[in-house]
């Protein structure tokens, strides 16, 4: 059993296919699966099934991916510590962020860690989902990431920055411009511009509609709350959005945006494996976002 045995077990089972984790390797199917079959020797149960559209963990199975995803995670964490300890002022800083949240919640914190920390290199990842950043944290591939806090998530710990209320985003020639705020009943039959169904803050919109014995009426999604101001702006639908650092303020261009204060607010902030694991420069940058965060609103 090595460890290159349990890396490739582990990315199969997140995957559920033998031949995906291949092309991710650049390697052939044969080899991933004599990865598997050496576990099953050794362990001497059967680790994965074998399905018709690719393979799920068996019992023993699971019972290894976890053993196995910590393990790793543990040793990778290990290793970059100690090159920390070699040399406190550099290294790299992995964060998964949405496609808005550089521009929005970031900007002002990379400029500032980047002139505090100027040997240390941030590297942004775009993950497609929350599930996908838990997993990155889990087996060690990203030090944080910028989420929409939600229920608790085994092995990660989720800390909220800010609540961010919810805003109605309309055209300044648009009837409901007017409004000073919005009751959450008038959102209420309102054809309405929509983040993916599956992203966390959609799901939380419609908790805090629901909450209110309110039934929200989608058009359809689009892929991030930029996308959704743009449409709005141009008339092509109205779309509630979360009140992001760095909106038009009102009177600015033909933007509108209505507060909704009934809604319950939107929580974002960090998620990480182990905040009091995180290396120096994680660490550091993650408080300077918090810290630009604070001072911003101030």
């Amino acid at each position: 059993m090595t460890l290159e045995d349990l890396r490739v077990f582990v990315a199969v089972c997140r995957a559920g296919s033998l031949s995906s984790v291949a092309r991710d390797l650049g390697c052939t199917q044969s080899a991933v699966s004599q990865h598997v079959k050496r576990l099953e020797k050794e362990t001497g149960v059967a680790l994965l099934e074998r399905r018709p559209r690719g393979v799920v963990p068996t019992q023993a199975g699971r019972i290894l991916e976890e053993a196995a995803a910590e393990g790793i995670s543990g040793l990778d964490l290990a290793v970059r510590r100690l090159h920390d300890l070699l040399d406190g002022h550099s290294g790299q800083v992995r964060v998964a962020t949405g496609a808005t949240t550089v521009r929005h919640f970031m900007s002002d914190a990379v400029v500032t860690f980047r002139r505090r920390h100027p040997k240390v290199n941030l590297d942004f990842r775009t993950v497609s989902s929350g599930r996908g950043s838990f997993d990155a944290l889990t087996d060690g591939t990203l030090d944080l990431a910028w989420i929409t806090i939600g229920p608790p998530v085994r092995g990660i710990e989720q800390r909220t920055v800010a609540e961010l209320p919810w805003l109605l985003a309309v055209r300044t020639d648009d009837p409901l411009a007017a409004r000073t705020h919005l009751d959450a009943a008038d959102l209420a039959g309102i054809p309405l511009i929509r983040l993916p169904p599956n992203s966390t803050s959609a799901v939380h919109l419609d908790t805090a509609c629901t909450e209110l014995g309110v039934r929200l009426r989608h058009e359809p999604s689009v892929a991030d709350w930029d996308t959704a101001l743009l449409l709005a702006e141009l008339g092509v639908g109205r779309a509630v959005v979360p009140a992001v650092p760095g909106l038009p303020m009102p009177g600015e261009g033909g933007l509108r945006l209505v507060p909704v204060p009934g809604l319950r607010p939107l929580p974002v902030g960090w998620a990480v494996r182990r905040w009091d694991a995180l290396s120096p420069p994680a660490r550091a940058f993650a408080g300077t976002v918090v810290e630009c965060r604070v001072a911003a609103a101030g």
